[in-house]
C-alpha cells in the first residue's frame, strides 16, 4: 500500500527521518512506536501528505506522493489525531458527514452510512446532535474515527488516538479498535507511545529512534532478539505496562 524508498526529512537542518526504506502491509495494522521526537508522527504526516519527503520516494497504491496527486488520495484515507481534532461548532453528526457533505453525498447515501458507522464504534445515537464540548472524551474519540471512516477509505491513519484519554477509557478503546481493525480489514497506521497498546492493536510493530527504524516485528521477537540494546532498554522501561 505504502512504500518508502530512502525517505528522509529535516527541519532546521536537524534529521526528523534519516533514510527510511519501509513497505505497509495492506489489510493489516502496522504501529509506530519511540521515544518522544523519534519521527514517528512526522512519518504519518508524510503519509498522509501534510509534509513532502526532502529525499527519497513514497508511493501510495504504486503511485506517487505528490502535491498535485495528493487531494484525490486523501479520499482514500482516513486519519485522526490526538483529542480528535473535532470542529467544536460543529454538532458530532456534521463534524461526521462533513466532508461526504462537500462531496456532494444525498442525504440518502449519508443516512444509512452513519447508522452503520454509529454501530460500529458503540456511539449512542442520541449524542450524533451533540457538540463535541457536550460529549466525554471517548465519545469524541468516537466521533473522531467516524468521520475518519465516513468515505470508507481504504487506509485508516491514527496519530495518538488514545493518548489523552484517563486508563479506562483508554482501556475501552483499545478492544473496541482491535474489534473495528478485524472486522474491517483495512489497513491501519497506528503511532502510539505505549508498547502495551502496540503490542495488542498491531500485526507488526516498527520501533524507532532518532529518525530510524531499529527493528520490525512482534514483541515477543524484539523481546527474543533485540536487534540492539536500546530495542531492550526500550522494551524494559515499559515492561511495568504489561508484565514480566
Amino acid at each position: 500500500m505504502f512504500t518508502l524508498d530512502r525517505v528522509s526529512k529535516r527541519f532546521q537542518g536537524a534529521a526528523a527521518l534519516d533514510g527510511i526504506t519501509l513497505a505497509f502491509e495492506s489489510g493489516r495494522t502496522s504501529v509506530l512506536i519511540g521515544p518522544s521526537g523519534c519521527g514517528k508522527s512526522t512519518l504519518l504526516r508524510l503519509l498522509i501528505g501534510l509534509l513532502l519527503p526532502d529525499e527519497g520516494t513514497l508511493t501510495f497504491d504504486g503511485r506517487p506522493l505528490a502535491v498535485a496527486s495528493m487531494r484525490g488520495l486523501r479520499h482514500r484515507m482516513g486519519y485522526v489525531i490526538q483529542q480528535g481534532g473535532l470542529f467544536p461548532h460543529l454538532t458530532a453528526r456534521d463534524n461526521i458527514t462533513l466532508m461526504a457533505r462537500h462531496l456532494g453525498w444525498r442525504q440518502e447515501q449519508i443516512e444509512p452510512r452513519l447508522e452503520v458507522l454509529a454501530a460500529l464504534t458503540h456511539f449512542p445515537a442520541d449524542g450524533l446532535g451533540r457538540y463535541p464540548n457536550e460529549l466525554s472524551g471517548g465519545q469524541n474519540q468516537r466521533v473522531a474515527l467516524m468521520r475518519a471512516l465516513m468515505l470508507d477509505p481504504e487506509v485508516l491513519l491514527l496519530d495518538e488516538p488514545l493518548g489523552a484519554l484517563d486508563p479506562m477509557i483508554r482501556y475501552e478503546l483499545q478492544e473496541d479498535l482491535k474489534q473495528i481493525f478485524a472486522a474491517l480489514g483495512k489497513t491501519v497506521i497506528l503511532v502510539t507511545h505505549d508498547l502495551a497498546e502496540a503490542a495488542f492493536l498491531g500485526h507488526t510493530i516498527i520501533l524507532m529512534r532518532e529518525g530510524r527504524i531499529l527493528q520490525i516485528g512482534r514483541l515477543a521477537e524484539m523481546m527474543d532478539a533485540p536487534t540492539e540494546p536500546f530495542v531492550e532498554q526500550f522494551i524494559r522501561a515499559q515492561r511495568n505496562h504489561f508484565g514480566p
